[in-house]
């Protein structure tokens, strides 16, 4: 009688822990030029060049002065696991960012950089 308790109660623990663990990666991300950003020269540089160099800026902002160009790109990373009963889940999502700024001539003035998308990581889900 012992050992038919022992033998469901595996079974019941085997059916419980079974599932799928799954790896899941952002397919969009396409990380900025290195030579392209080295190229670029505050008071020299002009909203026609950079938008040539990295193609259209994902948002733009108007300003008193002048306009910021922003480029935004981001890579995310999953970890799952599906059990029968339960789910875990860990999302990790680092950006690669770069804000340009230009005057009412659309000189470039200065420019922030920002790069982690290579930082992203798979992580366990618990």
């Amino acid at each position: 009688m012992i050992h038919k308790t022992i033998l469901a109660l595996a079974m019941v623990f085997i059916f419980l822990c079974s599932g799928c663990f799954v790896f899941g990666t952002s397919k969009e991300y396409h990380p900025f030029d290195p030579v392209a950003l080295e190229s670029i020269q505050p008071g020299k540089t002009t909203a026609t060049e950079i938008t040539a160099l990295f193609g259209s800026p994902t948002g733009t902002v108007e300003l008193s002065n002048g306009n910021a160009y922003i480029y935004h790109r981001s890579v995310a990373k999953a970890t799952m696991i599906w059990l029968v009963l339960i789910s875990f889940a860990n999302y990790d999502t680092q950006v690669d960012q770069i804000v340009f700024f230009f005057d009412n001539n659309d000189l470039l003035t200065h420019y922030g950089v920002n790069l982690n998308a290579d930082k992203a990581e798979y992580g366990l889900p618990f």
